[in-house]
């Protein structure tokens, strides 16, 4: 693997998000939800505290709706247009076309979240905010994406269909926020405490909630990198078949 390859690739379809309103909708369509429900929903002002706990809560669920819909053409469309086996002709491995599409999602949903900047000055206008929770929250926040990037990665690699792409990642990551979500393990925790423990360690809203408290810990980091290595082989195991055959 080489990175002038996952470069070209990276340029190529990292571009392909501004030839297209995709960009546009998406960045726009981040920032007023996030927005609206950091401010309106909860109230941000009103609660006098200089604390991003209520901009980073809604994160998991704006990536939720939004990432998937970022994510469902990166292989859906090269097969349903026929251009997968094109594409697989040209002197790059898939390893590194597998990578560079993955790097080029996660660089445009990373200046969605950069965009969000603003929220950081209004918190320090508002008091003296813990700058350590909110630089950990960040990087939470941009693990968290990559992860649901991945996953988008996956479930697009499975099907020629975007509708079908984005149900699958839409219910992956559903599934895994919900995992560590209070009602959830909540319903375990009575009867069966480790199966709640276990159940909420899969959880990609449990680790991230961790980062947002200004904790560091090497485990919730290196859970979302195992979740985004897994993925991504996952993706590459199932083109690798597809091409075979």
């Amino acid at each position: 693997m080489t990175a002038r390859n996952v470069n070209t690739i990276f340029k190529r379809e990292f571009r392909s998000y501004f030839n297209s309103p995709v960009a546009g909708v998406f960045l726009v369509a981040f920032l007023v939800l996030v927005g609206f429900l950091t401010f309106r929903v909860s109230h941000f002002y009103e609660a006098r505290q200089a604390s991003l706990d209520r901009f980073f809560m809604w994160h998991p669920w704006v990536y939720l709706l939004l990432v998937p819909a970022s994510t469902m053409s990166l292989w859906a469309e090269e097969r349903r247009s026929g251009t997968l086996e094109l594409l697989l002709t040209f002197p790059v491995t898939l390893a590194e076309t597998l990578l560079g599409k993955f790097l080029a999602a996660w660089a445009f949903i990373a200046i969605g979240l950069a965009c969000t900047f603003p929220i950081i000055i209004t918190t320090a206008w508002l008091g003296s905010p813990d700058m350590g929770a909110i630089v950990t929250g960040y990087l939470g926040s941009l693990l968290l994406a990559g992860s649901c990037v991945a996953i988008g990665t996956f479930s697009s690699a499975l099907t020629r269909s975007q509708v079908i792409s984005f149900v699958i990642a839409l219910s992956a990551c559903l599934i895994l926020n919900l995992a560590g979500f209070e009602p959830v393990t909540g319903m375990f925790a009575a009867w069966a405490p480790r199966l709640a423990d276990a159940i909420a360690s899969c959880s990609l809203l449990q680790h991230f909630n961790a980062l947002c408290r200004g904790v560091l810990d090497f485990a919730d980091v290196a859970y979302y990198v195992s979740v985004i290595i897994f993925s991504l082989a996952a993706a590459h195991l199932v083109i690798d078949n597809r091409k075979a055959s």
